[in-house]
């Protein structure tokens, strides 16, 4: 396993150098200041002009594509760039629908080099202020996970163009994966006042989410379903109104979200790993398989072969549970050596199904990198795993408490505490987070809500503390002297 690890890091630091090289070769300049953005990544954002097809006003204006319509606009704008190979916007447009393109089918290989050329050539050949093009290498940043590139990216185009409202998004996912939630409520209080419409009602509701203000969310992701324009845009807010409901232990409207984005959208493959959640959760277990395989089919995110592993372990089928884990592992691997991140996924896979060990070390880097509310939760369930309880502790208190920005109302979150504190033998604050976890979501987990139900069933009722006992008979006699008291207070001095 350490082989492994040390194989993912070795190919991320050659993408590092090769990207550095690029940069300082093409003389990628920002403001003066030259941006090297970690991992060789480059980003894709709205750009450009339109194509013909509903894919150019959907890539300009950042919001999801549907994949037939994003092959046309590339298509178009490869045509495009052969004949006229200075034209920087295209070459902007081409670079965030590749982006669009690797982040829609989970192929970071086959489409993130392509769109760090694409977006280097624009910075090359375009303008010195070129929003455009930074837009996009800040939402590559973003895919890659690597978000404190993501956000100077993102500050750089705003410095660029200040009235910019789609460098926002990019860069509230940036503050937020950086742990840095006032950076990313002010970013969306601009971005308020700059633009309204589905796509920032859908990045208003992310951020009252992160906020624990979950009605609020609801609401607004509501509205935005309501005022999408395409039905890929309309799946993809539907999507994340399913998690939304998931994440509120509300299968059945889960499943309906889902399934309608499916029916709108049918590449809209987070929504049919969704369903896969949703099904297992009601006991469809069949069907939920299906789901989850036809998902990873054709969008092999390392998240979901993750779900369906459990999902496999959960009904006794290790070697297929297994099978799905080494898939984690390959893609993690492969994503890695274009410079995705996938720390965070594989220190939550190695925690609770490999080694806990490595788990802590990768988790504690990722950690140093980019202290999001995401790796704090991780790295203190793998620190509890590895059996350092008392430090654990103290990043589940970062990742569920408010004093310290753990707004998240998510009920994993909160199982972990508990779990952590009973083994800490703190049974009152653990039989009330895992109480919490399961009030919030009691199918939050496959394996964890049933250890959830296992361990309060262990720590057993509250123990019966001594209160004071009053004589009936005593409080009955004492009752007459009070209201005496009472009226002789109320009564005039003199009369």
């Amino acid at each position: 396993m350490e082989n492994e690890v040390g194989a993912v890091r070795q190919g991320r630091g050659r993408v590092l150098r090769r990207v550095l090289v690029g940069l300082l070769a093409g003389g990628a300049v920002v403001g003066g200041v030259m941006v090297f953005p970690f991992g060789g990544r480059q980003v894709g954002g709205p750009v450009g002009p339109a194509p013909g097809a509903m894919a150019g006003s959907a890539v300009r204006a950042g919001v999801p594509a549907a994949l037939p319509d994003l092959a046309v606009l590339i298509g178009q704008r490869e045509a495009h760039l052969r004949k006229h190979p200075r034209d920087a916007r295209s070459w902007a447009v081409l670079g965030a629908a590749y982006v669009e393109q690797g982040r829609r089918t989970a192929d970071a290989a086959a489409y993130y080099p392509k769109a760090e050329r694409a977006l280097r050539t624009s910075l090359r050949v375009g303008p010195a202020r070129n929003p455009e093009a930074l837009d996009a290498m800040a939402a590559l940043a973003d895919a890659c996970r690597d978000f404190r590139s993501a956000r100077v990216l993102g500050e750089a185009a705003l410095k660029a163009d200040p009235k910019r409202w789609t460098s926002y998004p990019p860069l509230i996912d940036a503050y937020t994966g950086l742990g840095d939630h006032q950076g990313a409520k002010r970013a969306l209080d601009r971005l308020l006042g700059l633009r309204s419409g589905p796509a920032v009602l859908a990045r208003a509701a992310a951020v009252y989410r992160d906020q624990g203000r979950r009605e609020d969310a609801a609401a607004a992701l509501s509205d935005a379903v309501a005022g999408a324009q395409a039905p890929a845009e309309r799946a993809a807010w539907l999507e994340r109104a399913g998690q939304l409901a998931w994440e509120r232990g509300e299968r059945e409207v889960a499943l309906r979200h889902f399934e309608e984005a499916v029916r709108l959208d049918p590449d809209q493959r987070a929504a049919q790993a969704g369903q896969g959640r949703a099904l297992a959760a009601l006991g469809r277990t069949s069907e939920a398989l299906s789901a989850y395989r036809v998902a990873l089919a054709k969008q092999p995110v390392p998240g979901y072969a993750l779900e369906l592993g459990e999902l496999y372990e959960s009904l006794g089928l290790t070697q297929a549970a297994k099978v799905q884990y080494d898939l984690l592992r390959d893609r993690v691997r492969q994503d890695a050596a274009v410079g995705v991140d996938g720390d965070l996924v594989l220190g939550v896979f190695e925690a609770d199904h490999g080694d806990p060990r490595t788990a802590v070390r990768l988790l504690r880097e990722e950690w140093a990198r980019q202290p999001g509310i995401e790796v704090a939760d991780a790295l203190g369930w793998a620190l509890h795993r590895a059996g350092e309880s008392e430090e654990a502790l103290r990043f589940a208190t970062v990742a569920t408490d408010k004093a310290h920005g753990g707004m998240v109302r998510s009920a994993l979150y909160m199982y972990h505490r508990g779990m952590i504190e009973r083994r800490l033998r703190l049974d009152g604050p653990a039989r009330r987070h895992l109480e919490e976890a399961l009030r919030i979501n009691p199918y939050f987990s496959l394996l964890g809500a049933p250890a959830a139900r296992t361990a309060l069933a262990d720590l057993g009722e509250p123990p019966w503390t001594d209160v004071p006992v009053v004589d009936d008979e005593e409080e009955t006699e004492k009752e007459p002297e009070a209201e005496e008291e009472t009226a002789e207070g109320t009564e005039p001095e003199e009369e």
